[in-house]
């Protein structure tokens, strides 16, 4: 919940911004910890999600790898502090710059999705004198149950190599000079928030770490992706999700041999609801079935309910009137798409109020973009700085 005097404080910040409860944030990391020290799981935080520096640097302080799909991305992890031997590198389009990149930071792990990329990193390996670790990425063709935009682990998926080709994938892998096979790779999707998948997913891990050793190959590394979602709904009631039944469920159905280390890639479940986006109420338009409330931010600000029809919840932090009426709030952007929600109830909102965006710590500041020539949106922190 926002507190009044945070509040008395965004009243005299420029909008559209970003804010980031940093006390919240690492309350989340504190669970997060715990739950995977108890059985000596790693992670790696998903960049992508959001790569504030700030942020970054409080996450990166828990001693925690970082998941990064761009060459940018591991720059930017470990200038922000995370250990390139914590670092893993993902993504079906690695370009050779990108590759160059990971290999002289002596990343951890390159995780891998094709024959060609695998080809191709030898051979870039082969040239700097460097041997590449470097895990397959297995489709495992699970459905997540998740919006179809984000389910990754489907067979039709551009992510990931064929379940069934990943012995053939192996054997040329294995015979590569420049390549240092380390483990297996896996993400289903995101916002996940029933830990069957994973289940199932732990079964299929099995399943092919059985084929695996048949062929005498045992691999040191799993790494089962991320994906676990958060409440959008109710960002006040369930805060921190609820690491310990997924985490749980991992470790009832997973085989972990021998020296085995389990990694797990979680984005969004850290940093989801840390995040809130304010915006100032420019205009109010009745219209015949609603009315709507214009605002200063717009999907150039926060883009998931354009792009994915994804919910927010939103509220008015500055309204006095006790009377609830329909809105549909939409930003300023010349495409009809710039829509947050349709009839919503609100109290009486008039120009000048500021709305909150809950729930857009991930997947929010770092979508920004500057379509019409928008000013990037601005960001402050709970500690002021």
């Amino acid at each position: 919940m926002i507190a009044q005097e945070d509040i008395r404080k965004f009243e005299t910040f420029s909008t559209p911004f970003y804010y980031y409860d940093l006390s919240l944030l690492r309350k989340t990391l504190d669970v997060l910890k715990k739950a995977v020290d108890k059985y000596g799981y790693n992670v790696h935080y998903a960049v992508k999600a959001n790569a504030n520096p700030r942020i970054l640097q409080v996450i990166s302080s828990y001693g925690f790898g970082a998941d990064c799909v761009s060459g940018n991305e591991v720059s930017k992890a470990i200038e922000c502090g995370f250990p390139a031997s914590k670092v893993v590198f993902a993504g079906v389009g690695k370009s050779d710059p990108e590759i160059i990149n990971a290999l002289n930071h002596d990343i951890f792990c390159f995780n891998c999705e094709s024959i060609q990329e695998l080809e191709v990193i030898n051979e870039i390996a082969g040239k700097m004198g460097k041997t590449a670790n470097v895990a397959l990425r297995l489709n495992p063709g699970i459905d997540a149950h998740t919006n179809k935009c984000i389910n990754t682990g489907l067979a039709d998926s551009k992510f990931g190599i064929d379940f069934n080709k990943m012995e053939e994938v192996v054997k040329i892998a294995l015979g590569l000079k420049n390549i240092k096979l380390k483990g297996l790779h896996f993400h289903i999707g995101s916002q996940i928030l029933d830990p069957e998948p994973y289940r199932l997913l732990c079964l299929r891990s099995n399943e092919m770490q059985e084929k695996l050793a048949k062929m005498g190959v045992e691999l040191p590394e799993i790494n089962l992706g991320g994906g676990i979602g958060v409440d959008y709904y109710k960002p006040d009631e369930n805060p921190i999700p609820d690491f310990d039944t997924f985490i749980e469920s991992i470790h009832s159905n997973l085989v972990v041999k021998p020296g085995q280390h389990v990694h797990f890639e979680f984005g969004r479940a850290v940093v989801g609801q840390c995040g809130t986006m304010v915006s100032r109420v420019l205009y109010i338009k009745p219209a015949s079935q609603t009315n709507f409330a214009i605002v200063d931010a717009g999907f150039t600000d926060l883009i998931r309910p354009a792009l994915y029809g994804s919910y927010h919840k939103i509220e008015n932090l500055t309204s006095q009137s006790s009377e609830t009426l329909s809105y549909d709030v939409v930003g300023p952007i010349c495409e009809s798409t710039d829509v947050f929600d349709k009839g919503i109830k609100l109290p009486e909102t008039k120009r000048g109020d500021l709305l909150a965006f809950r729930t857009a710590g991930a997947y929010g500041e770092i979508m920004a973009s500057q379509y019409n020539l928008r000013k990037l949106p601005n960001v402050y922190y709970s500690d002021n700085q």
